[in-house]
């Protein structure tokens, strides 16, 4: 399997939406922020020596309509409703939302690597799922990067895969506490946990930087979480 390009800037990325996978879910809120390898490479730190997010940062974050409704968890863990989104008259995820979101990509630096937590398993399939149904597509040289699997990996390294490291928890709010012995902020909002997430990333950037380089996944290889229904393409 050859080595996946060079990532030039990572983009942490965080969906809220209206359900598990089971339910054929649609994104409700999309978050995006955009950071250069280099800010990645010499991480800002504080007083502390705890890393603080770099000062050159892109951010994008949505929130939209979607058709399904939410389940009664979905909404409770997220604080997002169908009758909310509406009342602020927020379309779906649309042509409009597209190129929104290309338009963001492409002031980026490529090679780009998409980074999500779960993201292999949720925010990549889903997020494939609405570009397919709208025939809207990605940069070629994409590639995504799932730090759940890449920590728990790191991990396995270190500790040979010892019973203690078995018994770690892996969630964003369980990674930040062992990390930083604090609780994350705006926890279930897509942009509060993008800012968790990247934190989390900043505290162990050189190991993941190497683990992208050699193991990120080529956005083309991403399978939609299920097959989207019909719907009007980009340019509609």
């Amino acid at each position: 399997m050859s080595k996946p390009p060079r990532a030039e800037t990572f983009v942490f990325l965080d969906l809220e939406a209206t359900g598990l996978p089971n339910m054929d879910p649609e994104i409700a809120e999309i978050s995006l922020f955009a950071v250069d390898r280099s800010s990645l490479e010499n991480p800002e730190r504080d007083e502390s020596g705890a890393p603080v997010l770099p000062r050159v940062l892109d951010k994008l974050t949505l929130c939209m309509s979607p058709q399904r409704p939410f389940t009664a968890k979905a909404s409770e863990i997220t604080g997002l409703s169908s009758e909310g989104l509406a009342r602020c008259r927020k379309a779906g995820f649309n042509g409009a939302v597209v190129r929104t979101l290309q338009a963001f990509l492409s002031r980026q630096e490529g090679p780009i690597c998409l980074v999500a937590h779960n993201g292999f398993d949720y925010d990549f399939p889903l997020l494939c799922t609405e570009l397919q149904r709208l025939g809207a597509h990605l940069p070629q040289d994409t590639v995504c990067l799932d730090t759940l699997p890449a920590l728990r990996g790191l991990d396995r390294a270190h500790s040979h895969g010892t019973r203690a490291q078995g018994r770690k928890g892996y969630s964003l709010g369980s990674l930040f506490h062992r990390y930083f012995q604090a609780e994350p902020s705006a926890a279930h909002s897509a942009e509060g946990d993008v800012h968790t997430l990247l934190l989390i990333f900043l505290h162990r950037a050189a190991e993941l930087l190497a683990w992208a380089d050699e193991q990120a996944r080529s956005w083309a290889h991403i399978e939609p979480m299920y097959a989207p229904p019909d719907g009007p393409s980009i340019e509609a």
